[in-house]
């Protein structure tokens, strides 16, 4: 297994995994040869896949699929080696269609795909702190056109606000019905994107007017939790290690990925934010961010936020959760749940 970081593993809350998780199938007719799989596998490896033909049967030809997606045929019982290279990290639910004297029969496995990356321990300084409202349960920022936007949680108490962030004045409130609880916003296409946590309930509105466009409700049957964009797609999360990749014209989930620090997922990723080609995400009840690869999910840095508490009037349970880029003044903006400040930084190796 790969090495850790220590202080990853402290900052993120992942857990190790035993090395002996290899999925194994039924006993049917063919199995998948699996002596020589490991629980665990790296980008640069490589997979012998081969059938064990147990009846001995006269085989004519096998179909390799990795979740769902044919990657090989073989004439015969050939050897195949796949290359993992372009393959997204976690849970590689392997499937053989075997064809024999006009039948057909399956046999399954399972490896994991994990990171070969060492996350960079990565610093922060404090440029300018603000004033925040100790009421906000904070669930999303993002900043549109030079103005910090917010969105806030809680039944009967969640709000969309449009503030000053320098001085704390509330421009604009939007309060939801009291059966929502609100989450994640982004900023796309001229609309304001809103999700709400368990309702599977997700709001679209006019930037300027917040005109209320459409409800959508969720394609998966996940929870809402963070949301942003890259200017082409919406990217959210739903409590796990995955972040969903949406297309903002159909509200349809087209890809995903599982983020990972080293050879562990790293579960619970909360608040996003795309910043210059990479995705910032807080760890629900960590003081940490993570700075995540969108092409692969691979950790690239962790930033250690635990320091900005000695400025805080807040208690443990007031958690991190709340990141803006301005990309006018190329400065990240975080703060929390009920958080009495929001801080202004710079990033830094």
């Amino acid at each position: 297994m790969k090495k850790y970081n220590l202080l990853s593993i402290i900052l993120l809350g992942i857990t190790l995994v035993n090395c002996n998780g290899i999925k194994k199938e039924e006993n049917t007719l063919f199995t998948f040869d699996i002596t020589s799989f490991k629980a665990q596998y790296l980008p640069q490896d490589a997979l012998s896949l081969a059938i064990v033909n147990t009846n001995s049967e006269k085989i004519d030809s096998v179909v390799y699929f990795s979740n769902d997606k044919k990657i090989a045929a073989t004439k015969g019982i050939e050897v195949f080696k796949w290359g993992l290279k372009n393959q997204k990290l976690g849970y590689q639910n392997l499937k053989a269609v075997v064809y024999y004297d006009g039948e057909n029969a399956q046999a399954t496995a399972r490896i994991e795909l994990v990171s070969a990356v060492v996350p960079k321990l990565l610093k922060y300084k404090i440029i300018h702190t603000y004033p925040h409202d100790t009421t906000s349960f904070t669930q999303g920022l993002e900043f549109y056109k030079d103005t910090l936007y917010e969105s806030t949680g809680l039944n009967g108490k969640s709000k969309l606000l449009k503030t000053d962030y320098k001085t704390g004045k509330i421009y604009k409130s939007l309060k939801l019905d009291d059966q929502y609880f609100g989450e994640g916003i982004t900023f796309i296409n001229n609309q304001l994107f809103q999700l709400t946590w368990q309702n599977k309930t997700g709001f679209i509105y006019d930037s300027k007017t917040w005109k209320l466009l459409k409800t959508f409700t969720y394609e998966k049957d996940i929870e809402g939790w963070g949301m942003t964009n890259d200017g082409t797609y919406i990217y959210q999360t739903d409590k796990t290690e995955k972040i969903w990749k949406m297309d903002p014209k159909t509200q349809k989930m087209i890809d995903y990925i599982n983020v990972y620090s080293g050879s562990s997922k790293v579960k619970a990723i909360n608040e996003l934010e795309w910043i210059e080609g990479k995705i910032y995400t807080n760890v629900w009840t960590k003081d940490a961010i993570a700075v995540v690869n969108p092409s692969n999910g691979a950790v690239e840095g962790i930033l250690d936020m635990s320091g900005l508490r000695q400025f805080l009037k807040v208690t443990p349970d007031d958690v991190l959760n709340g990141i803006a880029y301005n990309p006018k003044t190329k400065t990240i903006f975080v703060t929390g749940k009920n958080w009495n400040k929001i801080f202004e930084i710079i990033v830094f190796e």
